[in-house]
């Protein structure tokens, strides 16, 4: 999947599910996502080049863009509850990734 299209469209995100969108640098603008044509509200951490937790938070369906309050690398969407299981400042490793 593109970063522009992401989660667009999809109908509901199961809770161990999520979607990582991997940037080439950490960066504000580069790490921005949109929330047009998602139909539901997604949890959003952003996750620097140290694999540091620099932001999170809820995103509502349909409202436009989230953009991070410190550069980031990676864009991790999440079911919403999940959100609490992640804190500025965390270090967070990947251990597989799954391509669709």
């Amino acid at each position: 999947m593109c970063k522009l299209r992401g989660l667009t469209l999809c109908r509901s995100l199961a809770h161990e599910s999520g979607l990582l969108l991997v940037g080439g640098k950490d960066s504000r603008l580069d790490a921005a996502i949109h929330m047009v044509g998602v139909f539901f509200d997604l949890g959003i951490v952003w996750i620097n080049d140290d694999n540091r937790v620099v932001d999170r938070r809820l995103a509502r369906a349909w409202i436009s863009v989230q953009m991070p309050s410190q550069p980031a690398r990676f864009v991790l969407e999440i079911a919403p509850e999940r959100l609490e299981d992640f804190q500025i400042g965390d270090e967070v490793s990947f251990e597989e990734v799954v391509k669709t």
